[in-house]
Formats: C-alpha cells, sequence, structure tokens
C-alpha cells in the first residue's frame, strides 16, 4: 500500500493542509491503514488508535476550514513509543509486567502535541523498559526493518524508526537514555535528535531520571526539528527541565556552516567500528570542510570507555523499580535484561558513588574539550545492520547490552545534545549514522550540522518504500 503522500516531509505536508490542498483526516485514514497493513510484519505498533486519531483529524480538518491559526503540527500524523505516557492509553513500558497498565494522564510532550494539532495514531514499540538498543521485547515481540525484515530496526525506539521509515507517519516521538533514539535513526537512515537534557521535559518520572531524554526520529532534520521544537520547553512537573526560550531549530537546519569548528574521531579513544562504517562516517563528516567548516581529527576525546559509569547508572534505576518483579516473577522479564539488572542492583553504595563522581568529572573533560570545537562527530555506531534475533553484533560478544554501541551513552552521562544523521551506505546496503554531538545548551550548532551532512547526500537516498504486508 503506497501513497504520494508516503514519503513527503511533515513540513511539505505541512502546507499542503495549511493550503487545504490535503486533508487531515486523509493523512490520518492514510497512515491508520499503513500501521495495521504493516503490523503483522514490521510490528512497529504496540497500540493503535483509530478511533481517537479520527477524532482528532475531523476536529483539526474542521479548523482549517474554519480558516483560523493552526500549529506546529496540525493535521500531521504522528506516533509516541509506548514509555512515554498517552492518557486513558496502554502504557506497559514493553513489559510484561505492566501489561494492562493505563496511563492516568498525557506526559508533557504528549500535550503539546496535541495543543499543536498532531493527530496521534498510536504507541510504539520498546524493548523492555529502554534496557536494550534492539527492537524486541517480551510484551509485543520483534519489531523488523523496513529494509530488510531479516534485521532489526535498533531500539529501544524501535517502533517509532520502523514505522517513520516505512512511510507511516513522518516523524515520532521517542525516548533517549543511551542512545535510543540515534541507534535505530542510524539503522534506519532517519534523523535521530535528543536536544540538551530537560530540554524536553519528562514526566511521569523516568525510571533512569538522570539519563532519560524525550526527542523526535524524523525523514529529514528539518522535520526533527520541527517536532522538538513543538514539544520542547519548561515544564515543572520535571525538576531537571530547562528554563529559558527554545533555540530557533528550524532556523539552525537552514543555517550555514561556515566557521564551525567541527572535531572528528572515528573511536572516541576505545570504540572498534567496522572498518567500512568507519570510511562512510568520516566521509560524511569531512565533507562539512567544503561547506566552510573547519575539520579536525582527533583520536581520543575520553581517557576510558564509560560504559560502566552508564550501565551503574541506567540498569540501577530500572532495576529499583522492577525489584519486585526481579524476586517474584522473574519470568515476565526479558531474560537478558534480568541478568544485567541483577549485577546493577548487587552495587554497594560506596562503589555507587565512586562512580557518580567519575561522572562529573567526565562532564568536566566535556567542558574542556569543548572550548576547541563547536561540534564533536563520529560514527553513530559501529556496524551497519543486525539480525533480529540477536542482542550482540558478531565480533562484539565480549560488550554487554548496551556497551557495544559505543558511542551514544557517555552523551546520555553528560546531557548534551546530540543527533544521528543518515552519512550514506555500507557496502551491504544499509544506512550508516553520523553521530553530531554539541556543547551543553549547543542545540544549535548540532542542528545546522546535520542539515549541512544531509545536504552532502543524494536527495532521498535513504527513503525506500515499504511493501511488505
Amino acid at each position: 500500500m503506497t501513497s504520494d503522500l508516503d514519503f513527503m516531509t511533515a513540513l511539505e505536508l505541512r502546507g499542503l493542509i495549511a493550503s487545504r490542498s490535503v486533508s487531515p483526516v486523509e493523512l490520518t485514514e492514510l497512515a491508520l491503514a499503513r500501521a495495521e497493513a504493516s503490523q503483522g510484519t514490521l510490528n512497529a505498533f504496540s497500540h493503535l488508535m483509530p478511533e481517537e486519531a479520527r477524532s482528532a483529524a475531523r476536529r483539526a480538518e474542521e479548523a482549517v476550514m474554519r480558516g483560523g491559526p493552526l500549529g506546529l503540527l496540525h493535521g500531521l500524523p504522528a506516533s509516541v513509543k509506548d514509555l512515554i505516557a498517552v492518557g486513558g492509553q496502554p502504557y506497559a513500558s514493553g513489559s510484561r509486567a505492566m501489561a494492562g497498565n493505563i496511563a492516568a494522564a498525557d506526559a508533557p510532550s504528549v500535550e503539546r502535541l496535541r495543543a499543536e494539532g498532531a493527530i496521534i495514531i498510536g504507541k510504539t514499540t520498546t524493548s523492555e523498559f529502554g534496557a536494550k538498543p534492539v527492537g524486541d521485547s517480551p510484551l509485543t515481540g520483534i519489531t523488523r526493518h523496513p529494509w530488510d525484515l531479516t534485521k532489526t530496526p535498533g531500539g529501544s525506539s524501535a517502533g517509532a524508526a520502523a514505522s517513520v521509515a516505512a512511510g507511516i507517519t513522518p516523524f515520532a516521538l521517542g525516548t533517549d537514555g543511551g542512545g535510543s533514539l540515534r541507534i535505530p535513526a542510524a539503522l534506519t537512515g532517519l534523523v535521530g535528535l535528543k536536544a540538551q537534557f530537560g530540554r524536553v521535559p519528562v514526566w511521569p518520572t523516568s525510571a533512569t531520571p538522570t539519563l532519560a531524554h524525550v526527542g523526535s526520529i524524523a525523514r529529514n532534520v528539518a522535520d526533527a526539528a520541527l517536532l522538538t521544537s513543538a514539544v520542547a520547553g519548561h515544564d515543572p512537573r520535571d525538576p531537571f527541565a530547562v528554563a529559558g526560550p527554545v533555540p530557533d531549530l528550524l532556523g539552525a537546519a537552514k543555517a550555514s556552516v561556515a566557521g564551525l569548528r567541527v572535531a572528528w574521531s572515528a573511536t572516541l579513544g576505545y570504540a572498534r567500528p567496522n572498518p567500512d562504517v568507519a570510511a562512510v562516517a568520516r566521509a560524511a563528516a569531512m565533507a562539512l570542510a567544503d561547506q566552510g567548516a573547519i575539520v579536525e581529527e582527533v583520536d581520543e576525546v575520553f581517557e576510558s570507555d564509560p560504559a560502566d559509569l552508564w550501565t551503574a547508572e541506567f540498569y540501577a534505576g530500572i532495576g529499583t523499580r522492577l525489584r519486585s518483579v526481579l524476586e517474584a516473577r522473574r519470568d515476565l522479564l526479558d531474560p537478558a535484561v534480568a541478568d544485567v539488572l541483577d549485577a546493577a542492583l548487587a552495587q554497594e553504595m560506596r562503589a555507587y558513588y565512586e562512580t557518580v563522581f567519575a561522572r562529573y568529572a567526565l562532564r568536566d573533560r566535556m567542558v574542556s574539550f569543548f572550548t576547541g570545537y563547536d561540534v564533536l562527530l563520529s560514527p553513530t555506531l559501529p556496524i551497519s545492520s543486525l539480525e533480529t534475533g540477536r542482542n550482540i553484533p558478531e565480533g562484539l560478544e565480549d560488550r554487554s547490552l548496551v556497551s557495544w554501541a559505543f558511542y551514544t551513552y557517555p552523551f546520555n552521562l553528560t546531557g548534551q545534545p546530540a543527533a544521528s544523521v543518515c552519512a550514506g551506505l555500507a557496502s551491504d546496503g544499509m544506512p550508516v549514522g553520523l553521530q553530531i554531538v554539541g556543547r551543553s545548551l549547543g542545540e544549535i550548532d548540532v542542528v545546522r550540522a546535520a542539515a549541512a551532512v544531509e545536504r552532502t547526500q543524494p536527495q532521498g537516498y535513504n527513503l525506500r518504500p515499504f511493501t511488505g504486508q
């Protein structure tokens, strides 16, 4: 099932809606039909909301016909990951331990989606509590890659990436506690954008409250900037929420990178990328020099791999939330997740706080590093694809559930803004992600660098219509 509207950008669709050339009801019906038709193969949604979506689309269409002011996302179909609360809808976080849970109220990001006129068509799949960077959970099963159904779209925002890559919605709301936006964006050729920690408020309180971001997955940088702009801004329910005005991310997507100081690192000092992936990512980074950026190669960004610091914080939070389930109904949990939760909960208090202070030192190191650069570029992942059913890629079996990803989790520890954009295709025909990290509160530079990379790529080369039913 394909349509001329499937791979239009959100900004293009918004213009067509405003001019009354396309109806919100028409777009919503197309999105629902594509979602339902692909569910048996992609399995991108944990829950569809057809009646709620149709009702919202009718209200959006009436507003267009009245000629009143329209929101940033007016009439655009969107989805929300199942780690984000949508009031009155299932809120299971990909876990059988939470099956049947219903959200009492909308998260702030969902409130803002609705306020800006978006049409929420459903909740997308996630690995259990976002604890794995691949697309499966005991509750919802396997979510698959639209380009190749034998591959994972990555995780934990698995369904969000699969649905956007398949042309179901132009963008999706996801989360990122260790790379969960950037990892699936890299594997599916999309853009994943996490703004500064706290820029998009998180509530109800996450199981990983010092690491979790809500952010955007989209087909291009401008659409990711649009969605992030719509949901960003202070909210008193999130104690970490950033005060002050939201940066002009849409303007940044059009800005020049002339004079931008860029550091490129193939390994950050410790990663082991596939040489093919590293070469594709490096070429995309170096091409920024053609647009006036000053690009410098840097071997060592970190003195050592901060995986243990991230693991101590992330899995201790989830483990604390799930302690009663671990002790009484362990069989409900993903065995791989349960095992890492055991280790995290076994930490002694002194050892845990040693990692906390090491994290502060890591932040100080990044502040110093970014006195010399505006953005840091690296591969997003060491690989271009991963088969379904695997938690860890071949050749990286010495790494943990998340540490095999190497590049993403450090910047949840520091809270810096970061994005993944498609750098090109690897020799296996699958996409390669380029990660772009900015200094604290530096979303403008991240977005303008990501858009500049996007301009070096052939238009639409990373979009492939999904025809599987």
